[in-house]
C-alpha cells in the first residue's frame, strides 16, 4: 500500500474480471477517425499488459471529449486500434458502455483478454455538466447506473487515471465504494513524481507557469509560494499578462481587450495582493513580443506599444529564464510562453524547453499543452518525469485532496 491506496501488487488478478479506469483522452480528427496525439495512450499500456499478462480479464472504461469541449467528444473505438499496436495484442471494443451488449461482452471475456467499452460519457451521469450541477457524493455515485450495472460483473477496480484524479465522477469515485480496488502504475508513478515536488523538492526549486488556465496557475502559485515549495516562479502566457497588468504595466490594448472578453478581468485585481507579496520570488518576463505586418517584434515591458497584442515572452526574459532554470534542482512546468504552435511567437517556449532539457535538474512537465511543446521539439527522453495530468497536477500541486484519490483511500480501508 502506498499513500494509503492499494496497488496491483496486492491482488491476484488471475481469473478476475478487471474493471480498469484509464484515461485515453486525446484530441481527434474526426473526418479521418484518428487520433492526433497517443501520450496518454502510451501512459496507461504498462498496467493493461500487466493485468493481461497476469491472467485477467480486462475491462477499460475511459472518455474522450466531453459535452463542454465538445469538438473532441467522440467515440474510444479509434483508441482500441492504437492500443492494439502498442500491446501488440488483440484489444477488443464494443460501441456499448453499460447496456445489454457492453455486459454480455464482459461475461464472456477469457483470462488475458482485453475490451474497451466506449466513450463513458455517452452515459448522462458521466458528463461534465452532470458533476458539476449536482455533486453527488460518493455513496449517491455508486447508485448511478454505470456502476450498479457493471460493478456485480466485476472482482476488482483499478483506477489508473491520474489525469482525470482531480474528477468526481462514477467511473472515477463510485466503483470504489462497492468493491476492491488499486490504482495503475501509471497512476502510482504519478503520484510518487508529484509527491516528490511536494514534499521534499531538491533546491532552488522553481516553476515555471503559462498557457491560459488561469484559475488554475493562481491556484498552484500561491500554494507553491506560500507553503515554501518554490524559490521561484517563472512566468509567461496569459499568466504573465496578467501579473504585468496587476503591477501596472503597459501589455497593450488587444491583449487587455482579450483578457476582458475571455472574462479574466478580475483576476487582475486578484493578483495584485499575490504578486505584492510574492515580488521577489515572481520572475516577470522583461521583454516581450507580438506580431505586426507579418513578422515578430520584441520590445522591454516599460516600452510595449499601447495597441499590441502580446504572444510571447522576448529574447532577453528567455535568456533569464534559460539562466535560472540552468541553477535549479528542480522545475515543475504548466504552460508554454507563448502561442508555441506557431512558427512567429514559438521562440520563447522553445528556449525554455530547450534550457529544460540542458538542465541537470529533476524536471516535471505536466499539462496537455506543455507535453504537446515537448512532443513538438522531440524533447521527452531528456525530461526527468511528463505527467498526462494537467487539472489534476494543479489541483494536487495545490494541496488540495483529489476525489479520485479520497475515494481509493476509502477503498483500501473497507475492503480490507
Amino acid at each position: 500500500m502506498r499513500f494509503g491506496i492499494k496497488t496491483l501488487d496486492e491482488y491476484d488478478v488471475k481469473g478476475k474480471t478487471v474493471l480498469c479506469r484509464v484515461d485515453i483522452n486525446q484530441p481527434v480528427d474526426k473526418k479521418t477517425n484518428t487520433l492526433k496525439s497517443i501520450n496518454r495512450i502510451q501512459g496507461c499500456v504498462p498496467t493493461i499488459r500487466e493485468l493481461s499478462d497476469k491472467g485477467a480479464k480486462v475491462v477499460l472504461m475511459a472518455h474522450q471529449g466531453s459535452d463542454i469541449e465538445y469538438k473532441n467528444f467522440y467515440t474510444t473505438e479509434p483508441h482500441s486500434k492504437v492500443l492494439a499496436e502498442l500491446l501488440n495484442r488483440e484489444v477488443k471494443f464494443i460501441d456499448d458502455v453499460c447496456g445489454p451488449a457492453a455486459r454480455e461482452a464482459i461475461k464472456v471475456l477469457k483470462d488475458g483478454e482485453i475490451l474497451l467499452l466506449d466513450n463513458v460519457r455517452f452515459v448522462s451521469e458521466e458528463q461534465t455538466l452532470f458533476e458539476m450541477k449536482l455533486n453527488l457524493s460518493h455513496e449517491e455515485q455508486a447508485k448511478t447506473l454505470l456502476v450498479r450495472t457493471l460493478a456485480p460483473l466485476g472482482d476488482i477496480y483499478v483506477c489508473d487515471a491520474f489525469a482525470a484524479a482531480h474528477r468526481d465522477q462514477p467511473s472515477l469515485c463510485g466503483f470504489e465504494q462497492v468493491m476492491p480496488s488499486a490504482m495503475g502504475r501509471l497512476f502510482e508513478a504519478e503520484y510518487c513524481a508529484v509527491s516528490q515536488v511536494m514534499e521534499n523538492p531538491e533546491r532552488p526549486c522553481v516553476f515555471v507557469l503559462g498557457g491560459a488556465k488561469i484559475s488554475d496557475a493562481f491556484l498552484m502559485m500561491e500554494t507553491v509560494l506560500g507553503r515554501g515549495i518554490a524559490d521561484q516562479v517563472l512566468t509567461g502566457g496569459l499568466v504573465a499578462n496578467i501579473l504585468l497588468a496587476a503591477a501596472g504595466k503597459e501589455i497593450g490594448r488587444r491583449s487587455m481587450d482579450f483578457i476582458v472578453k475571455s472574462n479574466y478581468a478580475e483576476w487582475i485585481e486578484k493578483a495584485k495582493p499575490l504578486y505584492e507579496q510574492y515580488k521577489d520570488k515572481i520572475v516577470l518576463p522583461q521583454d516581450l513580443a507580438w506580431v505586426e505586418n507579418g513578422k515578430r517584434k520584441e520590445a522591454r515591458v516599460n516600452y510595449i506599444p499601447n495597441y499590441v497584442g502580446l504572444v510571447d515572452i522576448g529574447h532577453k526574459a528567455a535568456e533569464e529564464y534559460r539562466e535560472i532554470i540552468l541553477n535549479a534542482k528542480t522545475v515543475c512546468v504548466n504552460g508554454p510562453m507563448g502561442i508555441f504552435e506557431e512558427e512567429l511567437t514559438e521562440y520563447g517556449t522553445k528556449a525554455v524547453w530547450d534550457a529544460l532539457a540542458d538542465s541537470e535538474a529533476y524536471t516535471l512537465v505536466g499539462g496537455g499543452d506543455s507535453v504537446t511543446a515537448t512532443e513538438k521539439y522531440g524533447l521527452k527522453d531528456r525530461m526527468s518525469y511528463i505527467c498526462t495530468a494537467g487539472g489534476a497536477l494543479i489541483r494536487f500541486l495545490s494541496g488540495e485532496e483529489l476525489p479520485v484519490v479520497k475515494a481509493l483511500r476509502h477503498a483500501a480501508r473497507t475492503f480490507a
